[in-house]
């Protein structure tokens, strides 16, 4: 039987689940407006946020709450050869399956002859994988109304892509994710844990404690989940060694949270 600290270990799993979403107040306002811009006659939607943030976590919550009232597909793993992408659109889209190579022209006469009752929404996660001329042929598709497209991108230091001219013209929607603040990360951490039935994980959570974690992972939800996962990997060793005498346990303890984030690389040693 797993012990409370690796159930509370698992909570932190790395991973884009739905089920982990975790309701905060201004990520949730975020979110509705992500829902209310598909209703709109928007060409293109752009998500954008630095990693970490909760761009993959948003694509598969819209892709779950829209699924039975919308001809919506989610595309997590870029498809990098254009042919396929085309292709891959063809048969879930039209159900049209095409043998050899399909090129832009040919998807479009594919398109062309297909008469959709409702525009198809396609959320493309990790846009930014994806090559100049296949992006260039996506906002073409996105002009043509055929196709609305939503799409994530990693928000750079160096550049705002929103800025780029050539999402200018054809991008009426933008919608930045950031990170948590100190009070939403407790928040957070405490949602999440109590989720799971981890009610005295959750209570051990002070906001000096938050505050500390905060500092090395300012907030940012993925840098978070991998420190907490390996914070209570440690409690459940020292759990399995009979060692937990050497800690408090009502309290997270500091010294702790800077091994853990040893661990993680977020200090150095």
């Amino acid at each position: 039987m797993n012990s409370i600290y690796t159930k509370s270990r698992d909570v932190f799993i790395d991973t884009v689940n739905v089920g982990d979403y975790v309701q905060l107040d201004r990520v949730s306002t975020i979110y509705q407006s992500l829902k209310d811009s598909i209703k709109k006659p928007l060409k293109m939607v752009l998500l954008f946020g630095k990693p970490g943030t909760g761009k993959s976590m948003f694509l598969s919550k819209l892709y779950k709450d829209l699924l039975e009232s919308y001809n919506i597909y989610l595309y997590q793993t870029p498809i990098i050869d254009e042919s396929e992408f085309y292709k891959t659109l063809a048969q879930d889209i039209f159900d049209t399956k095409y043998n050899g190579e399909l090129n832009f022209t040919q998807f479009m006469k594919i398109i062309n002859s297909k008469d959709l009752k409702t525009v198809p929404v396609v959320l493309l996660d990790e846009a930014q994988l994806y090559s100049e001329i296949l992006m260039e042929k996506i906002r073409l598709l996105s002009d043509s109304r055929t196709i609305k497209f939503v799409i994530t991108l990693h928000k750079t230091e160096k550049e705002d892509v929103i800025a780029k001219e050539h999402f200018q013209t054809r991008i009426w929607e933008t919608i930045e994710l950031e990170n948590a603040s100190n009070v939403e990360l407790k928040i957070y951490i405490q949602k999440k844990l109590m989720k799971a039935n981890c009610f005295d994980s959750a209570n051990v959570f002070t906001q000096k404690s938050v505050n500390k974690i905060y500092s090395l992972t300012n907030g940012n939800y993925r840098e978070t989940n991998k420190l907490l996962y390996t914070l209570f990997d440690i409690y459940a060793t020292y759990e399995k060694n009979n060692q937990l005498f050497e800690v408090k346990t009502d309290r997270v303890s500091h010294k702790l949270i800077e091994m853990a984030a040893i661990h993680t690389g977020l200090i150095d040693a």
